[in-house]
């Protein structure tokens, strides 16, 4: 039996079930970060929020494979 996107983990998920468990993990987290950055922009906290941004642009594009998505804070005059 060819090994694959069938095989199957300790607990009968297969591999590609539990990839895409932890995918939507890691989505659920980004939407979180991008809640706070845009709280942080809000009460002016723009260095900090700008650097999360970055974190965050970093995760997307090297980490997820995604394509960059800008965030309200990366569009203003403020940052």
């Amino acid at each position: 039996m060819a090994r694959g996107d069938t095989t199957q983990s300790s607990n009968g998920e297969s591999k590609q079930e539990e990839a895409d468990r932890y995918r939507r993990a890691a989505e659920d987290a980004l939407q979180q970060l991008d809640w706070t950055i845009g709280y942080l922009h809000g009460i002016k906290k723009t260095e900090i929020s700008r650097a999360l941004a970055k974190n965050r642009s970093f995760i997307r594009t090297q980490l997820m494979g995604e394509p960059e998505e800008a965030l309200p804070s990366q569009q203003t005059d403020q940052t």
